[in-house]
Parts: structure tokens; C-alpha cells; sequence
């Protein structure tokens, strides 16, 4: 695929992914500033990446929130726990990787996880007790 094509399937991940309602919002912020990056992200993650066909978008979204964590990046680990649920990830699933993570990423960056997590399930009206 040329650029512009990979552009094209990574933003129909990207939609299939995060939803409508957020890349409109993210495409509504772009400017001269943050355009060039935006169009890397869109081409280079979600084109390049997230459609490869050796993972199932699940498994990624697995795979992403155990790295958020780690990194300690609360607002996209936000985003990425609203695109778990939506690529098929349970509540028990999101569990474990924060449980998982406690052990690998230490204690302090899996609680603000599951505090993060829990604002989220609120958000989205879900029953997590």
C-alpha cells in the first residue's frame, strides 16, 4: 500500500477502534502544529500496526493496556480501556492485566490503573461491584 492507502485503513481501524466520537474530536483539534503527527499516528499505529492480521484487535488491546500501565499514561490508558471493552475485552479480562500488572509494573502504577479503570466503567455505565 502507498501512503495515502495506508492512511485510509488505518483511519477505519482507527474508527473501528476508539469510535467515531473520539477521532471526530481528535480531527476537530488538528492543526499546523499537530497535523503531521496526527496523520503519523493514524498511518504509522493504526495502519501499520493494528492491521496486521497476526493479532486479534483484542489481544492488542490487551497487550496496549499492560504497556499504558507501565508507562504510567492515564489518559490513554482511559482511551484504550473504552477501545478494550469495545474490541471484546471483559471487565474480569481488564482485571487480570491490572492484577498481572501489579506484579510486573509495581503496586503504585497498577492502583492508579484500577482507580482509572473504575472512572471509566462509571462513565460508560457499568456495573464492576
Amino acid at each position: 500500500m502507498n501512503q495515502d492507502e495506508t492512511y485510509e485503513a488505518g483511519m477505519t481501524v482507527r474508527r473501528q477502534v476508539l469510535g467515531d466520537a473520539h477521532v471526530d474530536r481528535t480531527a476537530g483539534n488538528v492543526n499546523a502544529f499537530n497535523g503531521d503527527f496526527q496523520h503519523f499516528i493514524t498511518r504509522y499505529a493504526w495502519g501499520e500496526v493494528w492491521t496486521r492480521p497476526e493479532l486479534a484487535r483484542r489481544e492488542r488491546s490487551l497487550i496496549t493496556l499492560a504497556m499504558l500501565i507501565a508507562l504510567n499514561r492515564e489518559e490513554e490508558f482511559r482511551m484504550h480501556v473504552r477501545a478494550a471493552l469495545h474490541n471484546g475485552v471483559t471487565v474480569a479480562e481488564i482485571k487480570e492485566v491490572l492484577l498481572q500488572s501489579g506484579i510486573y509494573c509495581g503496586l503504585p502504577a497498577a492502583n492508579g490503573a484500577y482507580h482509572a479503570a473504575e472512572r471509566v466503567f462509571v462513565e460508560l455505565g457499568i456495573d464492576f461491584k
